[in-house]
């Protein structure tokens, strides 16, 4: 992949990030990251409306936590209810939380998302896409608390691999493999319209706009209508 910038400062990662070429080639870079800077695990979120209700599963574009922990978490909490979450529309500035911070000074809602997830202390750091979508980039672990130089080290790593990664993968999924069609008739569900209504709109019949329909939902790997509009939004396929 050529490197659009050469004049940004490089270090010993940028061989890795040159020859990555996958998912699991950045899984892998991001892990190593995690666990070179002492934390056990990472995730990167995608962010989306403000007030848009986020399940953390369903916000994860690429992440290590263990399996089913995601799932878990959502089905007893809210992403939306919690302090990390909120503090990601207030300022773009990297966070560190730590559990024991939320116990010493006594915050209320949404404070103890790390002893929901399970976790001593979580490293919040804000990135974002070419193209303006923003994402965060978040370390996990029951570590010590890091310090000033090791803070600008993992958050400069990780908004270098995160470029990588969403250049060299989020960007070339765009579109999740629907045709001008798809994606028309997809267009028009977003805005509430029914088969019937689709069907005279672009000239076809219902039976082909349902086909259609569920062919979208199968290669958006969603089960409704509702699903299928939130996940087409998020990756951008539609505004």
């Amino acid at each position: 992949m050529a490197v659009l910038n050469r004049h940004y400062r490089r270090y010993d990662f940028e061989g890795d990030l040159e020859k990555a070429l996958n998912r699991v080639d950045f899984f892998r870079i991001f892990h190593t990251m995690a666990l070179r800077h002492g934390f056990e695990h990472f995730g990167v979120l995608q962010l989306a409306n403000e007030h848009e209700t986020s399940l953390l599963a369903g916000r994860l574009v690429l992440h290590d936590l263990p399996a089913g922990l995601a799932d878990a978490y959502d089905k007893r909490h809210r992403l939306n209810d919690s302090a990390l979450f909120k503090s990601f529309y207030k300022s773009t500035i990297p966070t560190v939380w730590r559990a024991s911070d939320a116990a010493q000074n006594g915050s209320a809602e949404g404070a103890d998302f790390l002893d929901q997830i399970g976790f001593d202390m979580a490293l919040a750091v804000p990135v974002h896409s070419v193209a303006g979508t923003r994402y965060v980039v978040l370390f996990l672990g029951d570590g010590e608390d890091i310090g000033r130089r090791e803070h600008f080290e993992i958050c400069y790593e990780a908004n270098c691999t995160f470029d990588y990664f969403y250049r060299q993968v989020l960007a070339n999924k765009a579109g999740m493999g629907l045709t001008p069609r798809e994606t028309e008739i997809l267009r028009w569900i977003s805005y509430g319209k029914t088969a019937s209504e689709i069907a005279l709109i672009v000239s076809v019949s219902e039976h082909t706009v349902n086909s259609h329909t569920a062919t979208i939902l199968k290669k958006l790997d969603v089960v409704n209508r509702t699903q299928m509009v939130a996940k087409a939004i998020r990756e951008q396929i539609i505004q």
